[in-house]
């Protein structure tokens, strides 16, 4: 998510850390403004995008190691002719966009190019890997935009390929499965895109360990923003990790409640606007408003690592401290994670004393 609905409720809660602290009934009357106007503020890219014609998903059966590369094919060939139909058209910036992802190059397990779309792209040989690190994101995220959460599913391979020990194979999934939010709607301040996406992701997660066979390996799933309300309904699937970037709260109290065996991790960069989004949750006719307790606080329970200074968009970056914890979270070299306000050389206390690789 960007600004938006949420830059919106940053100011109401800003005002009310001022004066006397957060009230509740101030904090729920900032959040209810803020939906009426994200529901008259439907994002007109969203709207233009529903217009563009495109074909059906490429029909394949469940990917195996065996048909992988089929898979692939298919799936490039779907967004081809995407990449045609849209020119024709006159959607030239949707079909430059096709056509980037249609690229022979691109490994694609999933692409969809109807409305806003989806698709999902691995990079690495995920039928090899040890570590895999799947990647969610926030709002305002389509085809139009995939460019830019591509980026840093790039930036994460780059770095866990330098980083990674002699003979430690890694593969990190771009996996845009599910129709984001509008940053400026009322579908980014409820729960309801996140419901729907859930079952989707945790399917996915399910073939992603039979791609991988019976190598078992570290899988990491990596949340920015929106996301990480997604993945806090999936996290019970077979990941090892689960950490929550730039979160507005995942639904849940507490990390415990989750229900997942895995590490739960949170991190916040100093100049992420997430920080004044109202923390609280409600129900408002039939749905779930807001997202409660705020994953960087004592109170939820995460490992909170240190994200330097850094924005809402900059989680990635290359060199940044968020980058470099989160390439030790996905080898496993958890004992060397920075943890937020600790001091130099602070490491997480469960590992002090153990093998550093796990």
């Amino acid at each position: 998510m960007k600004r938006g609905t949420y830059g919106a409720l940053r100011t109401g809660g800003a005002q009310g850390r001022r004066r006397r602290g957060p009230a509740p009934g101030r904090l729920h009357r900032t959040l209810l403004a803020a939906l009426i106007a994200g529901a008259v503020a439907l994002p007109l890219s969203a709207a233009a995008g529903a217009r563009i014609p495109a074909p059906a998903p490429a029909a394949v059966g469940a990917p195996t190691p065996a048909t992988l590369d089929t898979v692939y094919a298919a799936h490039r060939a779907n967004a081809a002719e995407a990449a045609r139909m849209a020119a024709a058209y006159g959607a030239r910036g949707r079909a430059a966009a096709d056509r980037r992802i249609a690229h022979p190059a691109r490994q694609l397990l999933a692409f969809d190019g109807r409305g806003s779309g989806l698709v999902t792209e691995v990079f690495g040989d995920l039928t090899a890997a040890h570590r895999v690190a799947v990647l969610v994101p926030g709002s305002d995220t389509g085809i139009d935009t995939y460019d830019r959460f591509r980026s840093t599913a790039l930036s994460l391979y780059r770095s866990l390929i330098r980083e990674a020990p002699a003979g430690t194979r890694v593969a990190v999934v771009a996996w845009l499965g599910y129709e984001t939010p509008g940053t400026v709607s009322s579908a980014v301040a409820t729960t309801t895109r996140a419901e729907r996406a859930a079952p989707r992701l945790r399917a996915f997660l399910r073939t992603v360990r039979t791609l991988t066979g019976p190598r078992d390996p570290r899988v990491s799933l990596l949340c920015h923003s929106y996301g990480s309300v997604v993945c806090a309904r999936a996290a019970s699937s077979g990941v090892d990790d689960l950490v929550l970037l730039g979160s507005p709260g995942t639904g849940a109290r507490t990390a415990a409640d989750l229900g997942t065996p895995a590490r739960v991790w949170a991190a916040r960069g100093a100049d992420d606007w997430v920080e004044h989004v109202p923390h609280l949750s409600a129900g408002l006719l039939g749905i779930t408003v807001g997202f409660g307790t705020d994953p960087v606080s004592p109170a939820f329970g995460a490992r909170v690592f240190t994200a330097g200074d850094g924005g809402h968009s900059d989680y990635f970056t290359p060199g940044s401290p968020s980058l470099t914890n989160l390439t030790r979270i996905v080898l496993g070299d958890t004992g060397a994670v920075v943890f937020e306000g600790a001091g130099a050389g602070e490491r997480d206390p469960e590992a002090r004393g153990g093998a550093t690789h796990e």
